[in-house]
């Protein structure tokens, strides 16, 4: 195989912004989670009722790493029942008018996608 020469000057580097952001929202279920949460405070049950397919475990898992990044909140509401509530902190609540615009882009740009089971179109 030839070795390739080339100016390394003219080698495009991904931005780090845009690294950073895909190492915490490309992953499975933290958009889901993230656009659940843009709503307001919700519970753990209603989080995974909210999103088909996804684990407990998951997203018990997914919820530290957001938690981890800044963007996600845990509070424990006292109980009985002892119940716990999930919010976006300040830099969460700013993704969403990324978010919301991503998912025009997609609405317009992905191809369709089979409608969620119960829900009609």
């Amino acid at each position: 195989m030839a070795e390739q020469i080339h100016d390394t000057a003219e080698c495009k580097r991904v931005d780090d912004g845009i690294t950073r952001v895909f190492q915490v929202l490309g992953k499975r279920w933290n958009g889901p989670i993230l656009a659940v949460l843009m709503g307001q405070p919700t519970h753990f049950a209603n989080l995974r009722r909210a999103i088909p397919g996804i684990s407990e475990r998951m997203l018990s898992d997914r919820l530290v790493e957001l938690g981890a990044a800044g963007l996600v909140l845990r509070e424990v509401d006292e109980g009985p029942p002892l119940r716990v509530a999930y919010r976006l902190t300040e830099s969460g609540a700013a993704l969403e008018p990324s978010l919301r615009e991503l998912g025009e882009w997609a609405k317009k740009h992905l191809p369709d996608a089979p409608p969620c089971p119960g829900t009609a179109r």
